[in-house]
Protein backbone atom coordinates (compact mmCIF):
# COMPACT_ATOMS: atom_id res chain seq x y z
CA UNK A 1 0.00 0.00 0.00
CA UNK A 2 1.39 3.10 -1.10
CA UNK A 3 0.83 5.94 1.82
CA UNK A 4 1.01 9.93 0.15
CA UNK A 5 3.33 12.10 0.90
CA UNK A 6 2.97 14.22 4.14
CA UNK A 7 3.75 18.03 3.58
CA UNK A 8 4.81 20.34 5.65
CA UNK A 9 3.60 23.79 6.73
CA UNK A 10 5.52 26.84 5.76
CA UNK A 11 8.29 27.77 8.58
CA UNK A 12 6.14 30.81 9.12
CA UNK A 13 2.69 28.38 10.09
CA UNK A 14 4.81 26.59 12.53
CA UNK A 15 5.02 26.43 16.08
CA UNK A 16 8.14 27.36 16.81
CA UNK A 17 11.10 28.55 13.92
CA UNK A 18 12.61 25.32 13.26
CA UNK A 19 16.58 25.15 13.92
CA UNK A 20 17.25 23.71 10.50
CA UNK A 21 15.71 25.51 8.02
CA UNK A 22 16.76 25.22 4.55
CA UNK A 23 17.43 21.32 4.37
CA UNK A 24 19.18 21.42 0.55
CA UNK A 25 20.82 24.67 1.02
CA UNK A 26 22.50 23.72 4.35
CA UNK A 27 23.71 20.55 2.60
CA UNK A 28 25.39 22.04 -0.28
CA UNK A 29 27.34 24.81 1.78
CA UNK A 30 27.99 22.42 4.96
CA UNK A 31 31.19 22.18 6.98
CA UNK A 32 31.79 20.17 10.00
CA UNK A 33 34.65 22.89 11.14
CA UNK A 34 32.50 25.98 10.38
CA UNK A 35 28.92 24.21 11.39
CA UNK A 36 29.98 21.43 13.71
CA UNK A 37 33.33 21.49 15.69
CA UNK A 38 33.05 25.41 16.14
CA UNK A 39 29.85 25.59 18.14
CA UNK A 40 31.19 24.00 20.64
CA UNK A 41 33.47 25.61 23.98
CA UNK A 42 36.57 23.05 23.83
CA UNK A 43 38.65 23.59 26.71
CA UNK A 44 41.13 26.03 27.96
CA UNK A 45 44.12 24.17 26.31
CA UNK A 46 42.31 23.13 23.06
CA UNK A 47 41.13 19.80 24.07
CA UNK A 48 37.34 17.99 24.33
CA UNK A 49 35.76 16.23 26.47
CA UNK A 50 31.80 15.56 26.25
CA UNK A 51 30.99 15.50 29.79
CA UNK A 52 32.42 19.55 29.86
CA UNK A 53 30.37 20.29 27.12
CA UNK A 54 27.17 18.58 28.21
CA UNK A 55 27.36 20.01 31.93
CA UNK A 56 30.22 22.06 32.66
CA UNK A 57 30.29 24.55 30.02
CA UNK A 58 26.81 25.63 30.89
CA UNK A 59 27.44 26.74 34.27
CA UNK A 60 30.05 28.60 32.93
CA UNK A 61 28.15 30.48 30.80
CA UNK A 62 25.84 31.61 33.22
CA UNK A 63 23.02 28.91 32.80
CA UNK A 64 23.66 26.75 36.10
CA UNK A 65 20.34 27.42 37.97
CA UNK A 66 18.50 25.67 34.87
CA UNK A 67 17.56 22.61 34.90
CA UNK A 68 19.42 19.78 33.66
CA UNK A 69 16.96 16.89 34.53
CA UNK A 70 13.99 15.47 36.15
CA UNK A 71 14.13 12.23 37.52
CA UNK A 72 11.03 10.26 38.05
CA UNK A 73 11.02 7.17 39.52
CA UNK A 74 8.86 3.78 39.74
CA UNK A 75 6.74 4.60 42.21
CA UNK A 76 6.36 8.22 41.05
CA UNK A 77 9.39 9.93 43.31
CA UNK A 78 10.97 13.01 41.56
CA UNK A 79 14.33 14.52 42.04
CA UNK A 80 15.38 17.67 39.99
CA UNK A 81 18.43 18.99 39.07
CA UNK A 82 20.19 22.11 37.89
CA UNK A 83 23.28 22.22 35.74
CA UNK A 84 25.12 23.58 38.60
CA UNK A 85 23.79 20.38 40.88
CA UNK A 86 24.36 18.61 38.04
CA UNK A 87 28.40 19.51 37.66
CA UNK A 88 28.72 19.65 41.44
CA UNK A 89 28.06 15.48 41.54
CA UNK A 90 29.75 14.80 38.62
CA UNK A 91 32.76 16.35 39.73
CA UNK A 92 32.57 14.41 42.83
CA UNK A 93 32.28 11.16 41.30
CA UNK A 94 35.29 12.00 38.96
CA UNK A 95 36.97 13.12 42.19
CA UNK A 96 35.89 9.12 43.64
CA UNK A 97 37.49 7.81 41.04
CA UNK A 98 40.55 9.81 40.78
CA UNK A 99 41.16 8.70 44.24
CA UNK A 100 40.38 4.84 43.44
CA UNK A 101 43.48 5.14 40.93
CA UNK A 102 41.31 5.10 37.93
CA UNK A 103 43.49 5.52 34.68
CA UNK A 104 43.57 7.53 31.62
CA UNK A 105 41.13 4.94 29.11
CA UNK A 106 40.21 2.54 31.95
CA UNK A 107 37.00 0.82 31.33
CA UNK A 108 34.51 1.42 33.53
CA UNK A 109 31.16 -0.68 33.74
CA UNK A 110 27.79 0.50 34.10
CA UNK A 111 24.85 -1.41 35.12
CA UNK A 112 21.88 0.02 37.04
CA UNK A 113 18.84 1.26 35.72
CA UNK A 114 18.03 4.69 35.19
CA UNK A 115 18.11 6.89 38.29
CA UNK A 116 20.10 10.26 38.53
CA UNK A 117 23.54 8.39 39.94
CA UNK A 118 23.87 6.14 36.36
CA UNK A 119 24.16 9.71 34.89
CA UNK A 120 26.17 11.51 37.28
CA UNK A 121 28.66 8.66 37.20
CA UNK A 122 28.90 8.52 33.64
CA UNK A 123 29.95 12.24 33.53
CA UNK A 124 32.13 11.86 36.29
CA UNK A 125 34.21 9.04 34.72
CA UNK A 126 34.48 10.85 31.27
CA UNK A 127 35.88 13.85 33.29
CA UNK A 128 38.09 12.06 35.32
CA UNK A 129 39.38 10.48 31.61
CA UNK A 130 37.73 6.86 31.76
CA UNK A 131 35.73 5.29 29.15
CA UNK A 132 32.45 4.21 30.23
CA UNK A 133 31.08 0.73 29.17
CA UNK A 134 27.03 1.01 30.38
CA UNK A 135 24.94 -2.04 30.14
CA UNK A 136 21.70 -2.78 30.11
CA UNK A 137 19.83 -3.29 33.16
CA UNK A 138 17.75 -6.15 32.20
CA UNK A 139 21.14 -8.50 31.42
CA UNK A 140 21.32 -11.63 33.03
CA UNK A 141 24.92 -13.11 34.40
CA UNK A 142 26.32 -14.66 31.07
CA UNK A 143 26.20 -10.99 28.87
CA UNK A 144 27.78 -9.20 31.50
CA UNK A 145 30.46 -11.22 32.53
CA UNK A 146 31.46 -12.18 28.57
CA UNK A 147 31.26 -7.95 27.95
CA UNK A 148 33.41 -7.25 31.01
CA UNK A 149 35.98 -9.69 30.74
CA UNK A 150 36.28 -8.48 26.84
CA UNK A 151 37.12 -5.25 27.81
CA UNK A 152 38.95 -6.07 30.67
CA UNK A 153 36.89 -4.31 33.37
CA UNK A 154 38.66 -2.09 35.77
CA UNK A 155 35.31 -0.93 37.56
CA UNK A 156 32.19 -2.03 37.80
CA UNK A 157 29.02 0.55 39.25
CA UNK A 158 26.41 -0.92 40.05
CA UNK A 159 22.96 -1.49 42.94
CA UNK A 160 22.31 -3.53 45.44
CA UNK A 161 19.74 -5.31 43.31
CA UNK A 162 21.47 -5.88 40.09
CA UNK A 163 24.82 -6.79 42.36
CA UNK A 164 23.16 -9.82 43.91
CA UNK A 165 22.38 -11.16 39.98
CA UNK A 166 26.59 -11.07 38.84
CA UNK A 167 27.63 -11.78 42.45
CA UNK A 168 29.04 -15.29 41.45
CA UNK A 169 30.53 -14.79 38.60
CA UNK A 170 32.19 -10.95 39.48
CA UNK A 171 35.81 -12.94 40.77
CA UNK A 172 35.99 -14.22 37.32
CA UNK A 173 36.80 -10.72 35.96
CA UNK A 174 40.37 -11.19 36.72
CA UNK A 175 41.00 -7.04 35.84
CA UNK A 176 38.25 -5.84 38.26
CA UNK A 177 39.41 -3.29 40.93
CA UNK A 178 36.71 -2.19 42.66
CA UNK A 179 32.92 -2.33 42.56
CA UNK A 180 31.10 0.70 43.41
CA UNK A 181 27.73 -0.11 44.99
CA UNK A 182 24.38 2.86 44.89
CA UNK A 183 23.53 2.84 48.21
CA UNK A 184 20.06 5.14 48.69
CA UNK A 185 17.82 4.71 51.72
CA UNK A 186 15.45 1.85 51.70
CA UNK A 187 18.34 -0.23 49.49
CA UNK A 188 19.29 -3.81 50.72
CA UNK A 189 21.73 -3.99 53.26
CA UNK A 190 25.06 -4.32 51.08
CA UNK A 191 27.96 -6.32 52.08
CA UNK A 192 31.29 -4.53 51.63
CA UNK A 193 34.69 -5.98 51.41
CA UNK A 194 38.10 -4.42 50.21
CA UNK A 195 36.57 -4.79 46.48
CA UNK A 196 33.23 -3.46 47.04
CA UNK A 197 32.52 0.02 48.33
CA UNK A 198 29.62 2.38 48.95
CA UNK A 199 28.99 5.26 46.52
CA UNK A 200 27.92 7.54 49.26
CA UNK A 201 30.85 6.86 52.01
CA UNK A 202 32.76 7.93 48.47
CA UNK A 203 31.14 10.89 47.97
CA UNK A 204 30.78 12.37 51.52
CA UNK A 205 34.51 12.07 51.48
CA UNK A 206 35.61 13.85 48.42
CA UNK A 207 35.02 18.16 47.85
CA UNK A 208 34.02 18.95 44.31
CA UNK A 209 36.08 21.95 44.07
CA UNK A 210 38.80 20.23 44.24
CA UNK A 211 38.58 18.47 41.12
CA UNK A 212 40.79 18.95 38.43
CA UNK A 213 39.11 18.31 34.91
CA UNK A 214 41.85 15.48 32.71
CA UNK A 215 42.62 17.15 29.80
CA UNK A 216 41.34 14.86 27.24
CA UNK A 217 41.42 15.35 23.15
CA UNK A 218 39.15 14.72 20.44
CA UNK A 219 40.93 11.56 19.52
CA UNK A 220 40.75 9.77 23.14
CA UNK A 221 38.01 7.27 23.92
CA UNK A 222 35.23 8.01 25.51
CA UNK A 223 32.19 5.17 25.34
CA UNK A 224 32.15 1.66 24.79
CA UNK A 225 29.05 -0.32 23.61
CA UNK A 226 28.86 -3.51 22.68
CA UNK A 227 26.65 -4.59 19.52
CA UNK A 228 26.35 -7.99 18.58
CA UNK A 229 27.42 -9.85 15.20
CA UNK A 230 26.09 -13.36 13.67
CA UNK A 231 29.18 -15.31 14.15
CA UNK A 232 30.66 -14.40 17.05
CA UNK A 233 30.83 -12.74 20.63
CA UNK A 234 29.90 -8.99 20.94
CA UNK A 235 32.11 -6.72 19.63
CA UNK A 236 33.21 -3.36 21.71
CA UNK A 237 32.72 -0.17 19.48
CA UNK A 238 34.87 2.36 20.53
CA UNK A 239 33.81 6.17 20.28
CA UNK A 240 36.33 9.17 21.09
CA UNK A 241 35.27 12.36 22.68
CA UNK A 242 34.63 14.41 19.00
CA UNK A 243 31.83 12.38 18.76
CA UNK A 244 29.83 14.75 20.76
CA UNK A 245 30.32 17.06 17.59
CA UNK A 246 27.78 15.14 15.79
CA UNK A 247 25.73 14.62 18.96
CA UNK A 248 25.54 17.98 19.32
CA UNK A 249 24.69 19.53 16.16
CA UNK A 250 22.37 16.36 15.47
CA UNK A 251 20.54 16.94 18.31
CA UNK A 252 20.12 20.50 16.76
CA UNK A 253 19.11 19.86 13.41
CA UNK A 254 17.99 16.37 13.31
CA UNK A 255 15.52 16.06 16.82
CA UNK A 256 15.02 20.40 16.66
CA UNK A 257 16.18 20.82 20.16
CA UNK A 258 16.65 24.43 21.27
CA UNK A 259 17.62 25.68 24.85
CA UNK A 260 15.15 25.36 27.51
CA UNK A 261 13.44 22.61 25.52
CA UNK A 262 11.49 19.91 27.84
CA UNK A 263 12.84 16.45 26.38
CA UNK A 264 11.66 13.04 26.85
CA UNK A 265 13.68 10.32 25.42
CA UNK A 266 12.72 6.06 26.45
CA UNK A 267 15.94 4.74 25.64
CA UNK A 268 18.31 3.17 27.90
CA UNK A 269 21.52 4.30 28.42
CA UNK A 270 22.87 0.30 28.23
CA UNK A 271 21.99 0.44 24.29
CA UNK A 272 23.26 3.74 22.51
CA UNK A 273 20.56 5.58 21.89
CA UNK A 274 20.27 5.97 25.84
CA UNK A 275 23.51 7.46 25.82
CA UNK A 276 24.90 9.57 22.32
CA UNK A 277 20.45 11.19 22.67
CA UNK A 278 20.02 10.66 26.60
CA UNK A 279 23.01 12.29 27.28
CA UNK A 280 25.12 14.09 25.07
CA UNK A 281 22.77 15.69 22.20
CA UNK A 282 20.01 16.95 24.96
CA UNK A 283 22.61 18.33 27.74
CA UNK A 284 25.03 20.03 24.81
CA UNK A 285 21.90 21.24 23.69
CA UNK A 286 21.37 22.93 26.65
CA UNK A 287 17.95 21.12 27.82
CA UNK A 288 15.72 20.12 30.38
CA UNK A 289 15.64 16.13 30.10
CA UNK A 290 12.90 13.94 31.82
CA UNK A 291 14.44 10.86 32.80
CA UNK A 292 11.66 7.89 33.63
CA UNK A 293 12.90 4.80 35.63
CA UNK A 294 9.92 2.93 34.59
CA UNK A 295 9.11 0.80 31.28
CA UNK A 296 6.36 1.37 29.20
CA UNK A 297 3.04 2.12 29.64
CA UNK A 298 0.75 4.28 27.14
CA UNK A 299 -1.09 5.96 30.03
CA UNK A 300 2.62 7.28 31.90
CA UNK A 301 3.76 8.28 29.19
CA UNK A 302 1.26 10.63 28.35
CA UNK A 303 1.01 11.45 31.88
CA UNK A 304 4.70 12.42 31.97
CA UNK A 305 3.93 14.92 28.34
CA UNK A 306 1.00 16.38 29.78
CA UNK A 307 2.38 17.14 33.49
CA UNK A 308 6.18 18.37 32.47
CA UNK A 309 5.11 20.06 28.88
CA UNK A 310 7.29 18.04 26.70
CA UNK A 311 8.55 19.81 23.79
CA UNK A 312 10.54 17.06 22.00
CA UNK A 313 10.03 13.26 22.76
CA UNK A 314 12.44 10.61 20.87
CA UNK A 315 10.85 6.56 21.45
CA UNK A 316 11.14 3.48 19.05
CA UNK A 317 9.11 1.89 16.68
CA UNK A 318 8.17 -0.62 19.11
CA UNK A 319 6.47 1.84 21.74
CA UNK A 320 5.25 3.64 19.10
CA UNK A 321 3.33 0.41 17.78
CA UNK A 322 2.09 -0.41 21.60
CA UNK A 323 0.66 2.89 21.44
CA UNK A 324 -1.30 2.37 18.78
CA UNK A 325 -2.71 -0.86 20.27
CA UNK A 326 -3.30 1.07 23.28
CA UNK A 327 -5.99 2.92 20.47
CA UNK A 328 -6.60 6.45 20.20
CA UNK A 329 -9.08 7.04 23.32
CA UNK A 330 -6.26 6.62 25.22
CA UNK A 331 -4.41 9.88 23.81
CA UNK A 332 -7.23 11.88 23.78
CA UNK A 333 -7.79 11.57 27.21
CA UNK A 334 -4.52 13.95 27.65
CA UNK A 335 -3.21 17.38 26.66
CA UNK A 336 -0.22 16.81 24.47
CA UNK A 337 0.11 20.02 22.84
CA UNK A 338 3.00 20.94 24.37
CA UNK A 339 5.13 18.39 21.85
CA UNK A 340 6.67 20.50 18.77
CA UNK A 341 8.75 17.41 17.77
CA UNK A 342 8.39 13.40 17.81
CA UNK A 343 11.40 11.57 16.92
CA UNK A 344 12.00 7.47 16.15
CA UNK A 345 14.66 5.62 15.86
CA UNK A 346 15.89 1.54 16.59
CA UNK A 347 14.21 0.16 13.97
CA UNK A 348 12.25 1.10 10.42
CA UNK A 349 9.51 2.56 11.78
CA UNK A 350 6.22 1.26 9.45
CA UNK A 351 4.32 3.78 7.48
CA UNK A 352 0.94 2.98 9.18
CA UNK A 353 2.65 4.47 12.37
CA UNK A 354 3.96 7.86 10.54
CA UNK A 355 0.30 7.93 9.79
CA UNK A 356 -1.60 7.50 12.96
CA UNK A 357 0.90 9.95 14.52
CA UNK A 358 -0.06 12.67 12.21
CA UNK A 359 -3.79 11.97 12.84
CA UNK A 360 -3.25 11.33 16.26
CA UNK A 361 -0.46 13.95 17.62
CA UNK A 362 -1.48 16.69 15.42
CA UNK A 363 2.23 15.81 13.84
CA UNK A 364 4.28 13.20 11.58
CA UNK A 365 6.64 11.01 13.60
CA UNK A 366 10.04 11.66 12.02
CA UNK A 367 11.99 8.08 11.69
CA UNK A 368 15.73 8.52 11.32
CA UNK A 369 18.81 5.82 10.84
CA UNK A 370 21.91 5.32 12.19
CA UNK A 371 23.54 3.18 14.17
CA UNK A 372 26.05 2.20 17.15
CA UNK A 373 28.86 1.98 15.13
CA UNK A 374 28.20 5.08 13.32
CA UNK A 375 27.64 6.71 16.99
CA UNK A 376 24.99 9.27 15.75
CA UNK A 377 21.92 10.18 13.39
CA UNK A 378 23.17 9.60 9.83
CA UNK A 379 19.98 10.21 7.96
CA UNK A 380 16.62 11.40 8.90
CA UNK A 381 13.60 13.26 8.40
CA UNK A 382 13.48 17.09 9.80
CA UNK A 383 11.28 19.46 10.54
CA UNK A 384 11.03 21.31 7.72
CA UNK A 385 10.89 18.33 5.60
CA UNK A 386 8.69 16.56 3.43
CA UNK A 387 8.08 12.47 5.05
CA UNK A 388 7.53 10.03 2.19
CA UNK A 389 5.81 7.72 5.44
CA UNK A 390 8.72 4.06 5.23
CA UNK A 391 11.58 6.39 4.46
CA UNK A 392 13.99 6.76 6.89
CA UNK A 393 14.64 10.19 5.28
CA UNK A 394 17.85 12.11 3.83
CA UNK A 395 21.56 12.28 4.91
CA UNK A 396 22.20 14.20 7.51
CA UNK A 397 24.15 17.18 5.82
CA UNK A 398 28.02 16.37 5.65
CA UNK A 399 27.30 12.95 5.29
CA UNK A 400 27.35 10.52 2.10
CA UNK A 401 25.32 7.63 1.75
CA UNK A 402 25.09 5.50 -1.13
CA UNK A 403 23.30 2.33 -2.75
CA UNK A 404 26.55 -0.50 -3.69
CA UNK A 405 25.75 -3.62 -5.45
CA UNK A 406 28.11 -6.91 -4.15
CA UNK A 407 30.95 -5.26 -5.82
CA UNK A 408 30.50 -2.13 -4.07
CA UNK A 409 30.19 -0.11 -7.08
CA UNK A 410 27.36 2.86 -6.47
CA UNK A 411 24.18 1.88 -8.04
CA UNK A 412 21.41 4.54 -9.25
CA UNK A 413 18.31 5.78 -7.86
CA UNK A 414 15.08 2.73 -7.91
CA UNK A 415 17.71 0.00 -7.24
CA UNK A 416 18.51 -2.26 -3.79
CA UNK A 417 21.46 -2.72 -2.82
CA UNK A 418 24.17 -2.42 0.51
CA UNK A 419 23.77 0.89 2.22
CA UNK A 420 27.45 2.57 2.61
CA UNK A 421 28.40 5.58 4.08
CA UNK A 422 31.77 8.10 3.21
CA UNK A 423 34.03 7.95 6.21
CA UNK A 424 35.08 10.90 8.08
CA UNK A 425 32.15 11.63 10.07
CA UNK A 426 32.84 13.11 13.68
CA UNK A 427 31.10 10.51 15.73
CA UNK A 428 32.62 6.99 13.69
CA UNK A 429 33.89 4.62 15.86
CA UNK A 430 37.44 4.13 15.87
CA UNK A 431 37.50 0.57 16.62
CA UNK A 432 36.09 -2.98 17.53
CA UNK A 433 38.37 -3.43 20.68
CA UNK A 434 40.91 -6.06 20.17
CA UNK A 435 39.37 -7.18 16.85
CA UNK A 436 40.83 -4.95 14.11
CA UNK A 437 40.42 -7.59 11.47
CA UNK A 438 36.63 -7.42 11.71
CA UNK A 439 37.37 -3.33 12.16
CA UNK A 440 38.97 -3.45 8.60
CA UNK A 441 36.17 -5.62 6.65
CA UNK A 442 33.67 -2.78 7.47
CA UNK A 443 35.63 -0.64 4.75
CA UNK A 444 35.46 -1.05 1.41
CA UNK A 445 36.83 1.14 -1.47
CA UNK A 446 36.08 4.17 0.38
CA UNK A 447 32.77 3.30 2.10
CA UNK A 448 31.77 2.18 5.47
CA UNK A 449 29.59 -1.05 4.73
CA UNK A 450 26.74 -0.51 7.12
CA UNK A 451 25.78 -3.83 6.79
CA UNK A 452 22.05 -3.07 6.10
CA UNK A 453 20.29 -3.52 2.84
CA UNK A 454 18.28 -0.08 1.65
CA UNK A 455 17.50 1.87 -2.10
CA UNK A 456 17.03 5.70 -2.40
CA UNK A 457 14.28 7.55 -4.78
CA UNK A 458 15.03 9.55 -7.56
CA UNK A 459 14.36 12.78 -4.58
CA UNK A 460 17.32 11.63 -2.63
CA UNK A 461 15.00 9.61 0.10
CA UNK A 462 16.61 6.51 1.33
CA UNK A 463 14.06 3.20 1.90
CA UNK A 464 15.39 0.32 4.48
CA UNK A 465 14.62 -2.66 3.41
CA UNK A 466 16.64 -5.33 5.42
CA UNK A 467 20.29 -6.46 7.19
CA UNK A 468 22.58 -8.55 5.33
CA UNK A 469 23.60 -10.25 7.89
CA UNK A 470 21.87 -11.96 10.94
CA UNK A 471 21.35 -10.01 13.34
CA UNK A 472 17.90 -9.61 15.03
CA UNK A 473 16.17 -6.57 16.09
CA UNK A 474 13.72 -7.38 18.80
CA UNK A 475 12.29 -4.04 20.42
CA UNK A 476 15.45 -2.13 19.16
CA UNK A 477 17.64 -4.56 20.69
CA UNK A 478 20.60 -5.95 18.64
CA UNK A 479 20.77 -9.44 19.25
CA UNK A 480 23.24 -11.91 17.86
CA UNK A 481 22.44 -15.60 17.43
CA UNK A 482 25.71 -16.87 18.69
CA UNK A 483 25.20 -15.17 21.76
CA UNK A 484 21.96 -16.74 22.09
CA UNK A 485 22.79 -20.11 20.82
CA UNK A 486 26.23 -20.47 23.19
CA UNK A 487 23.67 -19.96 25.93
CA UNK A 488 21.09 -22.97 25.14
CA UNK A 489 23.97 -25.48 24.25
CA UNK A 490 25.09 -24.73 27.76
CA UNK A 491 21.63 -26.48 29.04
CA UNK A 492 22.41 -30.48 28.97
CA UNK A 493 19.73 -31.05 27.16
CA UNK A 494 21.04 -29.05 24.05
CA UNK A 495 22.96 -30.73 21.37
CA UNK A 496 22.76 -27.72 18.20
CA UNK A 497 21.17 -24.58 18.50
CA UNK A 498 20.32 -22.57 15.74
CA UNK A 499 18.36 -18.28 16.40
CA UNK A 500 16.60 -16.57 13.88
CA UNK A 501 14.28 -13.42 14.16
CA UNK A 502 10.48 -14.19 13.51
CA UNK A 503 8.83 -11.22 12.35
CA UNK A 504 6.45 -9.52 14.86
CA UNK A 505 3.99 -6.80 14.31
CA UNK A 506 5.26 -5.07 17.88
CA UNK A 507 8.62 -5.89 18.56
CA UNK A 508 9.28 -6.26 14.49
CA UNK A 509 11.28 -9.25 15.54
CA UNK A 510 10.88 -11.60 18.07
CA UNK A 511 14.12 -14.41 18.95
CA UNK A 512 13.09 -17.79 17.51
CA UNK A 513 15.38 -21.03 18.39
CA UNK A 514 15.68 -24.16 16.85
CA UNK A 515 17.44 -27.03 18.97
CA UNK A 516 18.86 -30.29 18.40
CA UNK A 517 18.59 -32.41 21.58
CA UNK A 518 21.30 -35.33 22.72
CA UNK A 519 19.93 -39.06 23.19
CA UNK A 520 17.68 -39.21 25.85
CA UNK A 521 16.14 -36.53 25.92
CA UNK A 522 12.68 -36.09 24.55
CA UNK A 523 10.97 -33.03 22.56
CA UNK A 524 8.02 -32.15 25.29
CA UNK A 525 6.46 -28.88 26.17
CA UNK A 526 7.74 -28.82 29.51
CA UNK A 527 11.31 -28.87 28.22
CA UNK A 528 10.58 -26.40 25.82
CA UNK A 529 9.43 -24.06 28.66
CA UNK A 530 12.53 -25.47 31.02
CA UNK A 531 14.70 -24.13 27.76
CA UNK A 532 13.16 -20.55 27.68
CA UNK A 533 12.73 -20.29 31.19
CA UNK A 534 17.09 -21.17 31.23
CA UNK A 535 17.55 -18.71 28.82
CA UNK A 536 16.20 -15.83 30.65
CA UNK A 537 18.33 -16.72 33.64
CA UNK A 538 21.34 -16.53 31.47
CA UNK A 539 20.81 -13.54 29.32
CA UNK A 540 17.54 -11.60 29.97
CA UNK A 541 14.02 -12.04 28.77
CA UNK A 542 14.19 -9.69 26.19
CA UNK A 543 17.31 -11.73 24.71
CA UNK A 544 16.29 -15.51 25.24
CA UNK A 545 14.45 -16.98 22.48
CA UNK A 546 10.59 -16.09 22.77
CA UNK A 547 9.71 -19.52 21.15
CA UNK A 548 11.70 -23.34 20.32
CA UNK A 549 11.27 -25.57 18.06
CA UNK A 550 12.78 -29.32 18.17
CA UNK A 551 14.41 -30.42 15.20
CA UNK A 552 15.89 -33.46 14.20
CA UNK A 553 19.39 -32.63 11.62
CA UNK A 554 20.34 -28.95 12.29
CA UNK A 555 20.77 -27.61 8.25
CA UNK A 556 24.81 -26.88 8.35
CA UNK A 557 27.45 -25.92 5.65
CA UNK A 558 29.81 -28.54 4.57
CA UNK A 559 32.28 -26.65 7.27
CA UNK A 560 30.14 -26.81 9.92
CA UNK A 561 28.59 -23.19 10.00
CA UNK A 562 24.66 -23.24 10.81
CA UNK A 563 22.55 -21.74 7.49
CA UNK A 564 20.33 -19.67 9.57
CA UNK A 565 19.08 -18.36 6.37
CA UNK A 566 17.89 -21.80 5.54
CA UNK A 567 16.24 -22.23 8.91
CA UNK A 568 14.46 -18.65 8.24
CA UNK A 569 13.54 -19.65 4.69
CA UNK A 570 11.98 -22.74 6.15
CA UNK A 571 9.95 -21.22 8.94
CA UNK A 572 8.71 -18.26 6.79
CA UNK A 573 7.48 -20.42 3.61
CA UNK A 574 10.06 -18.65 1.62
CA UNK A 575 12.62 -20.08 -1.50
CA UNK A 576 15.40 -21.95 0.36
CA UNK A 577 17.71 -20.60 -2.93
CA UNK A 578 21.16 -21.89 -3.50
CA UNK A 579 21.61 -25.02 -0.82
CA UNK A 580 24.72 -26.67 -3.05
CA UNK A 581 26.83 -26.17 -0.47
CA UNK A 582 24.63 -27.47 2.80
CA UNK A 583 25.83 -30.41 4.34
CA UNK A 584 24.24 -33.66 3.32
CA UNK A 585 22.05 -35.12 6.12
CA UNK A 586 23.64 -38.58 5.86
Amino acid sequence: MAFEEITKPSVSNMKETPNLIDYQSTKENFDWFKDGFSGLDWLPDGGLNNAYEAVDRHVINGKGQQKALIWIGKNGDEETYTYSQFKEESDKFGQVMKNLGMQRADRVFIFMDRIPELYFAAMGILKAGGVIAPLFSAFGPDPVRDRMEDAGASFLVTTPELKSKIDTMLPDIKTLQKVIVIDKPGTANINTDDKTLLYKDLMNKVDASNFVLEPTTQYDFSIMHYTSGSTGKPKGVLHRHQAVVQQWLTGKWALDLKEGDIYFCTADPGWVTGTSYGMMAPWTNCVTQIIYEGGFGAASWYEIIQKYGVTVWYTAPTAIRLLMRAGEAVVQRYDLSSLRFIGSVGEPLNPEAVVWGNKNYKMPIHDNWWQTETGAIMCANYATTNIRPGSMGKPFPGITMGILDDQYNELGSGESGILAVRPGWPSQMFAYWQQDEMYNSRFKKGWYITGDQASIDEDGYFWFQGRADDVINTAGHLVGPFEVESALIEHEAVAEAGVIGKPDPIAMEVVKAFVTLNPDYEATDQLRRELIGFARDKLSAGVAPREIDFIDVMPKTRSGKIMRRLLKARELGLPEGDTSTLEDDG
